[in-house]
C-alpha cells in the first residue's frame, strides 16, 4: 500500500493540476529558508564581530567563519523539517482537495480545515520540530546516535503532522490521531520515506507537495481497511 501511494503521489506532484501549487510551495520553501538563512548569518556575522577568538592570531576568526557558514548548510538540513510543516499546513486543504478530486473521484470530497486552525496545528508541530531537531543537532557529533536521532525523531513528527491534516479532512482530529496510532508502522514509514528525502538537495523542497499527496493516499487506502478493524478498535476511532 505504502509504495503505490508513494509512486501516485510522485505522479501527482508534477501533474498539470498540482503546478501551480507546485510553484508556489517551491516559492515559499525556498523563501523561508532565505530568511532563516540571512537571519543565522546575521547573527553569526555579529557574534564574531564581538568577540573575536584571537588578537594576535587574527587566522583564528576567519577559520571561524568558515567554518561558520559551512555549518549553516549542516544547521538548515535540521530546520528543513519545521519548514515543510508550515508549509504543508498553508498549502494543504488546495492540494489535498485536486489529489482527491482526480484520483478518487468517486469519493466524498473531505472538508477544509479552516486556514487559522490548519496553520495553528503546523505552527505547534514545526515549534515540536523545531525543538527535537535542535536537540538532534546537538548529537550531530555523537558517531551512531545522529542519524537515528534526526530519522527516528523527524520520521514521527512527519508521519504524525501529515497523516492527521490530511485525516482531518473526513474526521475530528482526536480521531484522525487514534487512527495513526492504530496503523502505527504503516503510517510512521511513510514518515520515514519523508525524512529520508529531506536529507536529499533540491528533492527536499518537493517534501511538502509530496506528503500531502502521499498521505492523502494513504488515509484513502487505510480508511477501507477501518470496517475490518472489530468493534473495539472502531469504539477506539471514534
Amino acid at each position: 500500500m505504502l509504495f503505490q501511494a508513494a509512486f501516485a503521489a510522485l505522479r501527482q506532484v508534477f501533474s498539470p493540476p498540482l503546478r501551480a501549487i507546485l510553484w508556489k510551495s517551491l516559492a515559499l520553501t525556498l523563501g523561508l529558508l532565505v530568511v532563516i538563512w540571512f537571519a543565522l548569518t546575521k547573527a553569526i556575522g555579529w557574534f564574531l564581530s564581538n568577540h573575536h577568538l584571537s588578537v594576535d592570531y587574527p587566522f583564528l576568526d576567519t577559520l571561524a567563519v568558515f567554518f561558520a557558514g559551512a555549518g549553516l548548510f549542516v544547521g538548515l538540513a535540521y530546520v528543513m523539517p519545521a519548514v515543510s510543516i508550515l508549509v504543508a499546513g498553508y498549502f494543504l486543504d488546495d492540494a489535498a482537495a485536486i489529489v482527491e478530486r482526480t484520483d478518487f473521484p468517486n469519493d466524498p470530497p473531505g472538508v477544509a480545515l479552516p486556514l487559522g486552525q490548519a496553520m495553528l496545528y503546523a505552527l505547534r508541530f514545526a515549534g515540536l520540530a523545531l525543538a527535537v531537531n535542535l536537540v538532534a543537532l546537538i548529537l550531530f557529533f555523537v558517531p551512531g546516535v545522529n542519524l537515528v536521532a534526526f530519522f527516528g525523531a523527524n520520521a514521527y513528527l512527519l508521519a504524525r503532522e501529515y497523516f492527521e491534516l490530511a485525516a482531518g479532512r473526513f474526521r475530528p482530529m482526536p480521531e484522525a490521531g487514534a487512527m495513526r496510532r492504530h496503523f502505527g508502522f504503516t503510517t510512521l514509514a511513510a514518515g520515514s520515506l519523508l525524512a529520508g528525502l529531506m536529507v536529499v538537495p533540491v528533492l527536499n523542497l518537493l517534501t511538502p507537495l509530496f506528503g500531502i499527496a502521499l498521505m492523502v493516499h494513504l488515509h484513502k487506502g487505510l480508511s477501507r481497511r477501518l470496517p475490518a478493524i472489530g468493534r473495539e478498535t472502531q469504539g477506539r476511532l471514534s
